[in-house]
């Protein structure tokens, strides 16, 4: 009688033990940030004005001794340029990112390697899986510069690095396994 008992109670909580480890296996991949604050001149007698910021959110897989995946190595493959959910960029200025216009807003960010090298693709549509990429909704696509790291990545990095320069701009790279891909962005 109390071995059946016991036996009913795990059954009822075996759902609930499933369910509960769900997070946990999303947490192991999850979602990183990188952001650039740009600040406005103050003018004389005036409030500091509100930074401006652009921001990639992104969904951060790791290899975990695996071979960085076969969507940045395969051409003409739209990789969703990160994991799960599409990647975003938001931004409260108007940007050149690779020599292409992009307007204040927010974007998903999508590349893809073609035989002359890789792209940086800019798409209007947002907030939806990763794997949703819809081309008829691009802005862009911007050429990538291609490095080999030396050392092997584990995780997937977006960086929106600042220089020191007026007006503010930089560098956005995305690096992985042993590879960095880059290209400029600059505030208009």
């Amino acid at each position: 009688m109390r071995r059946s008992s016991y036996l009913a109670l795990a059954l009822a909580l075996a759902p609930t033990a499933l369910l509960a480890q769900a997070p946990l296996k999303a947490a192991l991949s999850g979602r990183a940030t990188t952001e650039v604050a740009l600040n406005l001149p103050r003018v004389a007698g005036q409030p500091a004005p509100k930074a401006l910021v652009v921001k990639i959110d992104y969904g951060q897989p790791h290899a975990r001794g695996r071979e960085v995946p076969v969507e940045l190595s395969k051409v003409e493959t739209v990789w969703r340029t990160g994991a799960n959910s599409s990647t975003t960029l938001t931004t409260d200025v108007d940007l050149v990112i690779g020599g292409a216009a992009v307007p204040k807003g927010a974007y998903s960010l999508y590349s893809i390697r073609t035989a002359s090298g890789y792209l940086l693709i800019i798409n209007k549509n947002t907030g939806q899986w990763g794997t949703e990429y819809v081309v008829a909704q691009d802005l862009a696509r911007v050429p990538l510069t291609v490095r080999a790291l030396a050392e092997s990545r584990e995780s997937l990095q977006i960086a929106l690095a600042p220089s020191a320069d007026q007006p503010p701009k930089g560098t956005l790279t995305i690096s992985w396994g042993k590879l960095e891909l880059s290209t400029s962005w600059s505030a208009k």
